[in-house]
């Protein structure tokens, strides 16, 4: 197999000119545009929480595979939850007379020590929680609440969380942290919260907890988001593009082939469109999230017809490594999803002329921003063999 004209496998950065590099082409002709608020974060190959600069690419880490890092492109979100670091600073609220709280007692994801201490004892009989609560602005609609959970005796402890209008969880929370996330619904006029405890009612015993908690997290939409940072207020942070790298002479050629591999894709209500592009919707390669959240779309448009020539549209699970391709040339136009050619289409067309731009979005640094984590991207000035391409997408 042929060296790509283009790869980017998640490296290297340069935040202070707002670039992430390509491992290929070796002038910088093929280093991504980036564009990343300051109060993002990631977890560095160590597995601990950090902060990033203005315009640092985010390279998050796998702590189980902590060689391989992916880059996190995220949308718009708003911490609604307040002190999120520090919940000895939250509101204690139902039930919490059986609560005993401990300001800086553990290490945090943030490798420091600002992490809380709950203690808590329900006896025989009662029913009842006993309550950490995270106070909020007002927020109306669907949310999803997530905290950092870690049992401090060693040993595993059933822990319960809720919120409001959301069904009681019973977590099962081990000597690591793990991040525990529920959905609920809040109306006009009323307050989010998160809630953790122990559920009481238990006959002939007492139950207690003896746990850490760091981390509150209250965003709109129907999935979790990597951590913002907030103290006396809501925090937002806008969301990642990423794009504008290549040429025209870069992509010039008379067939090509485009690939990608995603580490998994965010559900949610937008679009998201990985493209190579003239800078317009009339010359374009697409491999595109559909916002049904059940499937990908992978197309091919030129300006000469006016419209899509070739395409394939699949059903894809969002949460899992997904290694897509196309290869592409006068007539014959092939897809590759996992290890499997699946479709190949032959219209009598050429290929798109004028690519200049490979980027995370529809083209280049326009709309349908893609968000979820890639491992990979690569493009061909050629068309990859059958036995090349089906060897590159497993």
């Amino acid at each position: 197999m042929s060296n790509p004209n283009l790869a980017m496998i998640p490296s290297g950065y340069n935040a202070a000119n707002a670039k992430l590099y390509s491992i290929l082409p070796s002038d910088g002709s093929g280093d991504f545009t980036v564009s990343v608020d300051a109060d993002a974060t990631r977890v560095n190959k160590d597995g601990l929480i950090e902060g990033v600069a203005l315009n640092q690419a985010r390279l998050t880490y796998d702590p189980l595979n902590p060689e391989c890092p992916s880059l996190l492109l995220e949308p718009t979100r708003t911490n609604f939850a307040l002190n999120s670091d520090n919940t000895f600073l939250m509101s204690v609220i139902g039930g919490s007379e059986n609560a005993t709280r401990t300001e800086n007692y553990s290490t945090s994801p943030r490798g420091t020590l600002i992490a809380s201490r709950l203690q808590a004892s329900i006896t025989s009989g009662t029913s009842n929680y006993s309550l950490v609560g995270s106070s909020t602005t007002n927020y109306n609609g669907f949310y999803t609440a997530s905290i950092y959970l870690k049992s401090n005796t060693g040993d595993e402890q059933q822990v319960a969380v809720y919120g409001r209008n959301s069904p009681i969880a019973n977590y099962t929370v081990t000597k690591d942290w793990k991040r525990f996330s529920f959905y609920g619904y809040n109306s006009p006029g009323q307050t989010a919260f998160i809630n953790v405890g122990i559920l009481g009612q238990i006959s002939g015993s007492s139950t207690e907890i003896d746990i850490s908690l760091f981390g509150v997290q209250i965003e709109q939409e129907n999935y979790q988001t990597s951590l913002i940072t907030t103290q006396a207020t809501a925090v937002t942070r806008t969301n990642d593009v990423c794009g504008n790298a290549g040429d025209a002479d870069l992509f010039d050629g008379n067939e090509g082939t485009m690939f990608v591999d995603i580490q998994k894709a965010f559900k949610g209500s937008n679009s998201g469109s990985i493209s190579i592009s003239d800078g317009s919707n009339n010359n374009r390669v697409v491999i595109a999230k559909q916002s049904n959240n059940t499937q990908f779309r992978m197309f091919i448009a030129r300006v000469s017809s006016g419209n899509i020539i070739a395409q394939l549209t699949l059903n894809i699970n969002f949460d899992v490594q997904n290694k897509l391709a196309i290869t592409f040339k006068f007539g014959e136009f092939k897809f590759y999803v996992n290890g499997v050619l699946s479709s190949t289409e032959t219209p009598n067309e050429d290929i798109p002329i004028g690519l200049s731009k490979f980027a995370f979005n529809e083209n280049n640094l326009g709309s349908q921003d893609f968000f979820g984590e890639i491992n990979d991207v690569r493009y061909y000035n050629t068309v990859l063999t059958e036995a090349e391409a089906i060897k590159l997408t497993t």
